[in-house]
């Protein structure tokens, strides 16, 4: 593995994307996508907060759909037109505040 940071702007290709090994979430036309089954609005809403504090940190922003009882969320590089580490870095981190509320992708 190479000590170098990913650079940001480099759309990945479809099998860098699935090494990222990111379950629950699926590629499709330059974005990666994941369906968190909230089960509550509030829950719902909490994890929008958390992924939109990620976001501000990162400059870098999804868009987010919020309905009873899920919240959709797709991470695209839209200066470059297609998937970059910030997306898998921050679908990482969507996951890791999803897992934190006890929510699954997909589930």
């Amino acid at each position: 593995m190479s000590d170098t940071k990913p650079d940001p702007k480099k759309t990945l290709t479809s099998a860098e994307i699935a090494e990222a090994g990111l379950d629950g979430w699926t590629e499709d036309g330059g974005t990666l996508t994941a369906t968190f089954a909230t089960k509550s609005f509030a829950t719902g809403l909490e994890l929008v907060n958390l992924i939109g504090a990620s976001a501000e940190d990162n400059n870098h922003h999804p868009d987010l759909l919020l309905t009873y009882p899920s919240v959709q969320v797709t991470w695209s590089s839209h200066d470059v037109g297609g998937i970059t580490s910030r997306d898998v870095r921050l679908a990482r981190a969507t996951s890791g505040h999803a897992e934190a509320l006890g929510v699954s992708a997909g589930g």
